[in-house]
């Protein structure tokens, strides 16, 4: 089956062309990073606004990619929750209209089932975890632990109960005065710093307890800001890696922990934050130390992207789990989890 997905949950325009549910044919994105940047984060407004813009323009450039046209699909998968509702409204509206014209099905999918199966695409040689794995989606909106059980067969094990380690990491880098996106700027200069210069405090150190808390972490360099000023050269590396470095110990700590007191012996790194390569270089090193397997996709798959929904577009329409076209509609709360076998948002299931 050659499925087109379409993906404009926040600031990312993308599609991307995906045969049999693996094999990537095209995926382009058109970021909106430079239309933000000068506003330190992203105004919905403006990501609405630019969506409109480029949504036919990647659709135009994935096809040429591909050398395939619109009637070649068998079917349209569009990301219809959670995210920005203007941005939502954009890809929603563009599927639709295409499946409508067509008379292709089209599924609604959920954004973080998006990134929790991004690992089951084909991008190298390597072959994919078999289930069930452990899955960690790190973002900018998201904190979450979940067992994998099988594609739309989700398990959730733990979240943030209040900033998701991607928002922390940028609004730290904007109280250094770093560019937007943050989490990219103190990845570089941590590679400088010293992890160990500053003893930040590692929020919700506990394994029995598989939530995650990163506000007070912030309040911290915030504190520490106020008592030391705003820190330069050598100064600003090590408070980066040290900022960094509490980050990440929570995440590989309750990663670890969550598959030991699961039975699960591999771990799935995805989402935006899981391009830091701190992260994964200490998520790696833990999993070999147990003797567990690690996965985690190229950067380009795991920031937001059309291609990510591959497996999981495929997997709806094979089982014919297909959306009333003129029915589909927005599911934008980023506080719903995905459940124990239960249909992303936007399903006639619900």
């Amino acid at each position: 089956m050659l499925v087109m997905t379409i993906e404009s949950s926040c600031d990312e325009t993308s599609a991307a062309l995906i045969r049999d549910g693996r094999q990537i044919l095209s995926n382009a994105v058109a970021t909106q990073i430079p239309v933000h940047r000068r506003y330190g984060g992203v105004v919905p407004e403006l990501a609405s606004r630019n969506h409109i813009r480029d949504i036919h323009t990647v659709i135009d450039e994935a096809l040429q990619e591909a050398d395939l046209q619109l009637c070649d699909i068998d079917g349209f998968g569009v990301t219809s929750g959670p995210g920005l509702v203007g941005s939502l409204l954009v890809g929603i509206e563009t599927a639709k209209a295409l499946a409508y014209t067509l008379d292709r099905p089209c599924v609604g999918l959920n954004h973080l089932e998006g990134h929790l199966t991004a690992i089951l695409l084909d991008f190298d040689e390597s072959p994919p975890p078999e289930f069930p794995y452990l899955g960690l989606i790190v973002s900018g909106g998201h904190t979450d632990l979940y067992i994998v059980h099988g594609l739309g067969e989700y398990q959730l094990l733990g979240r943030t109960r209040d900033d998701a380690s991607g928002e922390a990491f940028d609004k730290v880098a904007k109280m250094l005065g770093l560019p937007y996106p943050g989490g990219v700027a103190i990845d570089r200069l941590s590679t400088d710093g010293d992890p160990t210069a500053i003893d930040f405090p590692r929020p919700m150190w506990t394994r029995k307890n598989l939530d995650f808390s990163f506000s007070g972490l912030k309040t911290a360099v915030a504190l520490h800001l106020e008592e030391a000023g705003l820190p330069e050269g050598q100064d600003l590396y090590d408070l980066c890696a040290s900022f960094q470095e509490a980050v990440v110990d929570v995440l590989v700590m309750k990663a670890i922990a969550a598959c030991k007191q699961n039975d699960l012996s591999r771990v799935v790194l995805s989402g935006g934050v899981a391009c830091n390569r701190r992260l994964r270089q200490k998520a790696r090193a833990a999993c070999l130390e147990e003797n567990f397997q690690y996965f985690v996709a190229p950067p380009r798959l795991c920031t937001d992207n059309a291609a990510m929904l591959g497996p999981i577009a495929e997997f709806y329409l094979a089982t014919g789990d297909e959306i009333d076209k003129t029915g589909l509609s927005i599911r934008a709360q980023s506080n719903k989890p995905l459940g124990m076998s239960q249909r992303p948002p936007s399903s006639h299931h619900r």
